[in-house]
């Protein structure tokens, strides 16, 4: 089968197109064909190595995290998924392999496909889904009646998050283009800011949480604004001594961890605020929970229109880098 493949961590890493073998699967596993892989910035973050302290890949290593497809054979152990099912999933970090044509997966970490997507608009749900779900759930530990604010979410992670929080009982506040205002406040926001017109920070004040999806240079901003004692949740800006431990890491981990984010800690601190970041794992358990809000809100994640295949694959990649993709950008089998 073909498979887009790692060989070598770099800055500026290509990935390569190999003919490899279709994967064996154990008794608690399914083979999966892939009919569409979703292209994340997580790929960049693998293949540049910022991610060997949590993963370190045996190279070459089958690239790809979110997958939609149907099963082909089941272990012997599972159960809950049968032979033609129609799944989702994001794939267990240690066990990535998305970019195939065929991916051998843990039956715990998939789920069948909510019944109002298709395998393209379903490539899009999963890890943006469960990153929103496991960000407020189990990060924010957010309840019903506080507000949560999100800084350009608008893009694709927003079109998960805010129908989940909403479903919460949150209020939701976010900044974006004009052009996605609409769209943004038709999928339940209650307050969008037009950030080339409004600067959030001179705008908002005692919310309960911000999920960052900005990075470093947002922090002091987003800081500014939460109240004292709340929350501040970071998609990219990089782990700190409290992931580790969450994580049950090693005690060096925790060191080196403690080490990198020990500026994010020290502003959170001097505003009574924490700071903590997420690296989203897989559960079909929580996947299952997520397809009921998402039928029950009929969301459909946007994609972008530019067709891609695997021999396309660091175009792909490219446009997820540095161009300005119009919703998810995927690969078709």
């Amino acid at each position: 089968m073909k498979a887009a493949q790692l060989e070598k961590y770099a800055k500026n890493y290509q990935l390569v197109v190999n003919n490899i073998p279709i994967p064996a699967i154990n008794e608690n596993e399914v083979l999966v064909r892939v009919k569409v892989a979703a292209v994340n910035p997580l790929e960049n973050l693998i293949g540049s190595g910022s991610l060997r302290l949590l993963q370190n890949y045996s190279l070459p290593q089958t690239m790809g995290n979110e997958i939609t497809g149907i099963v082909e054979k089941i272990g012997s152990n599972v159960r809950a998924i049968n032979v033609g099912d129609k799944v989702y999933s994001r794939l267990p970090m240690q066990t990535i392999g998305g970019f195939a044509e065929y991916v051998a997966v843990d039956a715990n970490a998939i789920s069948l496909l909510p019944a109002n997507l298709d395998f393209v608009s379903g490539a899009a749900a999963a890890l943006t889904g469960l990153t929103a779900y496991q960000g407020l759930r189990e990060e924010l530990k957010a309840k019903s009646g506080q507000t949560v604010f999100i800084p350009g979410g608008s893009g694709s992670f927003g079109q998960m998050a805010i129908p989940i929080a909403k479903n919460m009982g949150l209020t939701v506040i976010v900044s974006g283009s004009a052009a996605a205002k609409e769209r943004t406040l038709a999928i339940g926001a209650d307050q969008y800011l037009d950030f080339k017109r409004e600067n959030y920070w001179e705008v908002l004040k005692d919310v309960d949480f911000v999920i960052d999806t900005r990075g470093p240079n947002e922090i002091d901003h987003e800081l500014s604004i939460i109240k004292p004692g709340g929350r501040l949740l970071s998609l990219i800006a990089g782990p700190n001594k409290r992931f580790a431990v969450d994580h049950h890491l090693s005690w060096m981990k925790r060191m080196l961890f403690g080490f990198a984010g020990r500026k994010f800690d020290k502003q959170a601190a001097e505003k009574d605020v924490e700071y903590h970041f997420i690296f989203v794992r897989s559960s079909g358990t929580q996947l299952a929970a997520l397809t009921k809000i998402i039928e029950a809100n009929r969301i459909i994640p946007a994609i972008d229109a530019t067709e891609f295949h695997i021999e396309d694959i660091n175009e792909a990649i490219k446009l997820v880098t540095s161009g300005h993709p119009k919703g998810k950008v995927v690969i078709k089998f």
